[in-house]
């Protein structure tokens, strides 16, 4: 009998219907942790999964279900199996994490990107909050408050440990397949302005000049961007972070 030690709220997850046919052989944290779930590793004799205890109420769970759902069916995360109110099974993965991009890596990136901008939903835009503003930040607000707004299903935590590049072999077996980034990690998820995701990728890559033009271009299909706009929602991402990190650790 599989027995999850650790997992609040839940023992003999084997008596789940997914294990019936796949017997569990071992259930072991994974070597990187988040801050609003503990991860681990569910090996079968068949096949993996991943199973996320939440850690954080605070978060809209079934609103976090229900676009990892639509992201799944747009081909850009991972199949779900098993939510509750305390955790989440869905299928392993495969693929790499990358701290610096190529052409093709953004290119890839904004097409996913751009995918997840085309669900829909009716939840209310997310209030951008920040406590102590400095003048950079409050010039930046007053940047994007000139600018209409572009509303989207945002990801809003687009960070290297949220995206799954292909590694050689799925890029060689999938290359017919124009949407191989996958997402993970929904929590943030909602309603905001296209530019805040994509400020979001240019800070934690680093995205300059050549590789920047790359990926704004492929994103907007080759129609007008605005660059003020997105340096300026680049500041509020990273007082955002900065704040985050700050209430966090």
């Amino acid at each position: 009998m599989a027995i999850l030690l650790g997992v609040k709220h839940m023992k003999n997850i084997n008596t789940y219907s997914l294990f019936d046919d796949d017997a569990i052989k071992t259930i072991t944290p994974l070597s990187s942790q988040g801050y609003c779930n503990k991860n681990y590793l569910i090996r079968t004799e068949k096949t993996q999964y991943i199973l996320r205890e939440f850690l954080r109420q605070d978060i809209d769970r079934p609103q976090e279900y229900n676009i990892h759902i639509q992201a799944y069916k747009k081909g850009i995360s991972s199949q779900i199996y098993i939510f509750t109110k305390t955790f989440m099974v869905s299928a392993f993965l495969e693929g790499i994490h990358k701290s610096k991009l190529n052409n093709k890596d953004v290119i890839l990136l904004a097409k996913t990107i751009k995918k997840l901008h085309s669900i829909k939903t009716n939840a209310a835009p997310i209030d951008l909050q920040i406590k102590n503003k400095t003048d950079a930040v409050i010039r930046a607000f007053n940047t994007i408050n000139s600018y209409p707004k572009e509303y989207v299903l945002c990801h809003n935590d687009l960070n290297p440990q949220n995206i799954f590049f292909p590694n050689k072999e799925i890029e060689s077996a999938n290359h017919h397949n124009i949407y191989p980034v996958k997402l993970i990690d929904f929590e943030y998820a909602g309603i905001n302005d296209r530019y805040f995701d994509l400020a979001c990728v240019c800070v934690e890559f680093g995205l300059e000049d050549e590789m920047l033009e790359v990926f704004l271009q492929t994103y907007f299909n080759d129609t007008y961007y605005h660059l003020e706009k997105l340096n300026a929602y680049k500041v509020i991402y990273k007082a955002l972070c900065e704040a985050w990190f700050q209430d966090n650790l």
